[in-house]
């Protein structure tokens, strides 16, 4: 009965031996445990808002003609930089002269017969008062002096209308810039019967443009007139531009449901780098804070292994014992479980030297890649980004595996 007693006893205390070494937390070499760190320091934070648009000058005027005929003369090409009412076409003006030219014997005929039917006036006048001559004959003075100055004044009107038309014949520059379209050719004939024909498209002066671009219906609320502008285009894909959103129209753009408004942005082009017609990938800036304490936004999400960080803590040297020196662990469980409880809210783990501890930290705007810190920690602090063991090696497949994987060569 003892042999049995002292049997049992015996299984009872390896039961409880290897049961306490299963239970037991292994612990992980310090030296494996791998620290992703980052300094708070001063940077910025901005969001912003993306849209495509379409660069275009400030101002582009398209010039015609308002008179037929045929193109004689072109003296401007693509490119060209022309100034205001400088000429850059001219119409054959054969039939432009003719016609002034029989205004001018039509006006001629006019005058003479309004001199002639005042100095007839002029004579009866006298006449009618003294009742020399008979009313109808005076009356029919009267109605031929006012028919003739109807007809000169006709005759002023015309000539000028034709005086007119001849200097519509020579085309001018109605603005000071370059020529980004010619669409005729000397010797084709423009009609401007029904419509007026656009011969030249020019652009002001091309160091100052801007974007139309088209914004979500979802992000409107948040572009205001004067925010900044970033933007880049295919053609110099190294480059970013800068602008200012100038203008917000409120008249919207609907495609396949999609609401869309238009924002103008300026877009300074000194080195004429930008042309008319480039699609700008923009990026506005909506909400920015510069010159500010930043820690990447990384640090406040992270939470670490309680084991890796108490295995961390146990090993390292304390930061005021002699070298070599380890941190009880009795101390360490104590810090990483207060850890534990101050890891509540917005938090930050803070390395200094070998000690690893949490501070609260008052955040302000965040652009999910830096995150304002309005107090809490100081420029030069080091946060933990990232804690994890590094090293391991998958284990080997046990015994109880699939029979029905083949296993490595030569093994049977």
């Amino acid at each position: 009965m003892k042999k049995r007693t002292i049997f049992i006893i015996a299984i009872l205390a390896a039961a409880s031996a290897i049961a306490f070494m299963a239970l037991k937390p292994k612990k992980v070499n310090a030296d494996k445990i791998n620290i992703e760190t980052a300094k708070a320091e001063t940077g910025s934070v901005s969001k912003t808002v993306t849209a495509t648009g379409t660069l275009e000058a400030i101002s582009t005027v398209e010039v015609g003609t308002q008179v037929s005929g045929i193109i004689e003369n072109i003296y401007v090409d693509f490119n060209s930089y022309v100034k205001r009412n400088q000429v850059i076409a001219q119409i054959d003006t054969t039939n432009l002269v003719a016609q002034l030219e029989q205004s001018q014997a039509t006006l001629d005929n006019a005058k003479a017969e309004l001199d002639y039917q005042q100095a007839n006036y002029n004579r009866l006048a006298p006449l009618n008062d003294k009742k020399l001559i008979s009313q109808s004959d005076f009356d029919q003075t009267v109605y031929n002096l006012n028919k003739a100055k109807a007809n000169y004044n006709s005759a002023i009107a015309s000539h000028r209308r034709n005086q007119i038309n001849l200097n519509y014949a020579f085309i001018h520059s109605p603005i000071d810039g370059i020529v980004l379209n010619r669409a005729v050719e000397e010797g084709q004939t423009v009609a401007a019967s029904f419509n007026t024909p656009t011969l030249f498209t020019i652009a002001n002066d091309l160091t100052q443009m801007r974007v139309e671009a088209d914004v979500d219906e979802a992000d409107i609320g948040q572009v205001k007139e004067g925010q900044r502008v970033e933007f880049t285009v295919d053609a110099f894909p190294d480059d970013v531009f800068e602008g200012e959103v100038t203008e917000v129209r409120l008249e919207p753009t609907v495609t396949n449901n999609v609401v869309t408004y238009t924002i103008i942005i300026s877009a300074p082009n000194p080195d004429f780098k930008l042309m008319p017609g480039m699609t700008a990938e923009t990026e506005i800036y909506v909400q920015e804070r510069k010159d500010i304490l930043v820690v990447p936004s990384k640090a406040l999400r992270f939470n670490p292994d309680q084991k890796l960080l108490l295995s961390y803590m146990s090993a390292r040297p304390k930061p005021d014992g002699p070298e070599g020196g380890q941190i009880p662990e009795s101390n360490a469980n104590k810090q990483v479980t207060g850890n534990a409880q101050a890891n509540q809210g917005n938090v930050v783990w803070v390395k200094k030297d070998s000690v690893i501890r949490p501070i609260p930290v008052k955040t302000g705007m965040d652009d999910d890649i830096n995150v304002e810190i309005l107090a809490g920690i100081n420029p030069g602090d080091e946060v933990i980004l990232d804690m994890e063991e590094t090293g391991k090696i998958a284990s080997a497949p046990t015994a109880g595996g699939n029979p029905f994987m083949p296993g490595p060569p030569g093994r049977r």
